[in-house]
């Protein structure tokens, strides 16, 4: 037999990445704006932010993300209520399919918001400094970094955006049809998991175990480990205990509480053990990061 390769065709390729970054900002932050040659997209995690891309205004909700294109000049500012958390990257891209996201304001699914914090996961190990530091210029190479990370990132990031481009164009019906049963599974684990995690948030003050939860979502303990596993890489209790944490830290950076208020609702016992859990799960204790957060955002200010 008489074998012959197929060479594959690249449709979009990232060439370099400038920033990827993982903001968790003060409600009363504003970044007063800026402009440059290269390609940049803001998605927001949780809270609500404004934006102006150009003279375009955007109100951004949770699951939002829009694109600003190379010398587009752009802004952000909290709305003074909500304390947001933003993923922020910025890239080279002179594929011409890029051009689809000119002027788009999208919406990530599931598949994709887990496509960027696979990149976020990755370049916690692949680059040295804070990913919340927003003046940082340059990323710098861990000096032991795990194997292809940097590679990862630049396939995460193609994946994400080929994915976002494939599921905002108009298609045919059949592929439509096709792309919608081969998503059911994932979906349907999607709303179950969104089902835990809003029962998680409404007893957000209490102390869960595995039987509670299994109990009042109808699902069994090993289908409830593999899914929080699968979805989160945690478990299901320490993924509740991370989000109690979560709660916290926006609750320090609305700046309404104390940490005894706030420990209190979320369902510690005391303020130390409170203080003791929130270092475990930040590396930080509650002051610190109150600190921290203040120092980045009167310096953005």
């Amino acid at each position: 037999m008489s074998y012959k390769s197929v060479l594959l065709q690249d449709v979009l390729t990232i060439q370099e990445i400038y920033s990827i970054h993982y903001f968790e900002y003060m409600c009363d932050f504003s970044f007063p704006g800026e402009s440059h040659d290269f390609w940049e997209f803001l998605c927001v995690d949780k809270g609500e932010v404004n934006v102006y891309a150009g003279e375009k205004f955007h109100k951004l909700k949770k699951g939002d993300i829009i694109f600003h294109k190379p010398n587009e000049f752009h802004d952000v500012h909290s709305n003074g209520l909500i304390a947001p958390n933003l993923v922020v990257m910025s890239f080279a891209c002179t594929s011409p399919a890029i051009s689809f996201f000119n002027g788009k304001v999208l919406q990530v699914n599931e598949a994709e918001q887990l496509l960027l914090a696979q990149i976020i996961q990755e370049a916690r190990h692949a680059f040295a400094g804070r990913m919340d530091d927003p003046y940082q210029e340059e990323l710098m190479r861990n000096e032991n970094p795990q194997f292809a990370g940097e590679q990862l990132i630049r396939l995460y990031l193609e994946q994400l955006l080929i994915q976002l481009i494939r599921r905002n164009m108009i298609r045919p019906l059949s592929a439509v049809s096709a792309a919608h049963v081969k998503s059911m599974k994932q979906k349907a684990d999607g709303a179950l998991f969104a089902q835990i995690e809003e029962y998680m948030d409404s007893h957000i003050c209490e102390t869960l175990t595995i039987a509670q939860l299994c109990k009042s979502n109808s699902i069994g303990r090993s289908q409830l480990q593999k899914l929080f596993r699968s979805r989160s890489g945690y478990g299901a209790i320490e993924y509740f205990s991370r989000r109690k944490i979560d709660l916290a830290k926006q609750m320090i950076r609305e700046d309404q509480y104390n940490f005894t208020q706030i420990a209190d609702a979320i369902g510690f016992s005391s303020v130390h053990y409170f203080s003791r859990q929130f270092k475990k799960i930040t590396g930080m204790t509650p002051s610190e990061y109150a600190s921290s957060i203040k120092a980045l955002s009167d310096h953005t200010g």
